[in-house]
């Protein structure tokens, strides 16, 4: 099989790319391990970025997303006593959608068997080969038959844990990593949503979140040790530990149910550079991973597949190889800003065991602080609307 790209990952950041390509006349491969029912069962974060609605939109994937997606002109932060409200319409002129990178997906593979494009699933052992020649090839096997993809490009969209980034030496590539000492167990149920807004909570038991898939479905978080397991927490204690850490006027109101999905995300920083490596191109968790305070994860990777599909589209149609050459340091430089964001929101809302007394008098005098500075607001309210591309 011959192409222009081959994509390695079929989740959304390389569907979008892939969408985005064919738009321009530019042939591409999804080579995804899982099968399509694999992907679509994954429950992650979904709050969008006016920014990644856009690049949607372009790529002829936003009507159902601007139909059924709740628009979030703000979201409200508990703490200390206090329920405060940060107006993102009033410090940023933007808003949020809120829209399941589920749904997000699903849309994305809607586009691409309308345009019948090329995605290869349960693809296993994926090589790539000869990355920094004129003529990279990416090898795998599907069930027996051992297959090869030849292209002008490879991009790794593959994820955290796949192929592409340990195909960049190890005396090129460097990594930056910070594992937090909790993740957030996560639970999804069909029940009315316990407020219209996001809510995030701190709270001396821990961080909470409430947030929301639709009017009927509801996505809730709590901090837990990093050590904990699902099977430690059954739906009635996560419900109960949910409560504790929620102000009265939430918890009494708060509608239980099932869990349809529960899980436990672990909470790390990490950045891999350079993002570029011959004909090799990283992209989304394959290059960086935020920790989902203020949901920076799917944001972040749309910005990289913007910046590629704008280098790749002026390589093919202008001749002009600029974008390419530049797309690692022009990728790293948000990258790096959506990283310092998620980083201060995960210390200003999460508890820290062995913090000392001194440590948690900071942390409630930045939150008093924020809320009482326009300037400190305006601040916040533009990184989580997303900063431009």
């Amino acid at each position: 099989m011959k192409t222009q790209v081959c994509i390695i990952g079929g989740g959304p950041s390389g569907l979008l790319l892939s969408q985005l390509l064919h738009l321009q006349g530019i042939a591409s491969v999804v080579l995804e391990r899982q099968s399509r029912d694999y992907v679509l069962g994954r429950i992650r974060a979904g709050v969008l970025e006016q920014g990644f609605a856009r690049l949607m939109r372009t790529a002829q994937c936003g009507e159902r997303m601007d139909r059924e997606g709740e628009i979030h002109h703000g979201f409200l932060v508990a703490h200390h006593d206090r329920l405060d409200r940060l107006d993102l319409a009033r410090y940023s002129g933007e808003s949020v959608l809120v829209y399941g990178q589920t749904e997000v997906t699903r849309d994305l593979y809607a586009a691409r068997d309308r345009m019948q494009g090329q995605i290869v699933h349960n693809a296993q052992d994926v090589l790539p080969h000869d990355l920094t020649s004129d003529s990279p090839w990416v090898s795998y096997r599907l069930g027996d038959e051992s297959l090869r993809v030849d292209c002008d490009f490879v991009v790794g969209a593959d994820g955290f844990h796949g192929v592409s980034r340990k195909c960049i030496p190890k005396d090129v590539l460097r990594e930056y990593e910070k594992v937090y000492p909790f993740g957030w167990l996560g639970v999804l149920s069909r029940t009315k949503p316990v407020s219209p807004e996001i809510v995030y909570a701190l709270h001396p038991r821990g961080f909470a979140m409430c947030s929301l898939r639709s009017q009927v479905l509801s996505r809730y978080y709590i901090q837990v040790p990093s050590g904990d397991t699902v099977e430690q927490w059954s739906d009635e204690a996560f419900w109960d530990e949910l409560k504790r850490r929620l102000p009265d006027t939430l918890s009494q109101r708060l509608e239980t149910g099932a869990a349809i999905e529960k899980s436990i995300a672990p909470l790390r920083s990490f950045v891999a550079e350079p993002m570029r490596y011959g004909r090799l191109f990283l992209a989304g968790d394959a290059a960086h991973i935020v920790p989902p305070t203020g949901a920076r994860g799917l944001n972040t990777a749309g910005s990289d597949v913007f910046y590629l599909n704008q280098a790749l589209c002026a390589h093919y149609l202008q001749g002009d190889s600029s974008g390419l050459d530049g797309y690692s340091a022009k990728a790293l430089a948000r990258v790096w800003k959506t990283q310092r964001f998620a980083w201060w929101m995960t210390g200003l809302l999460h508890r820290f065991d062995g913090a000392s007394e001194f440590d948690q008098r900071l942390q409630r005098s930045e939150l008093e602080y924020l809320f009482a500075s326009e300037s400190a607001q305006r601040a916040l309210a533009e990184n989580y609307v997303g900063l431009p591309y």
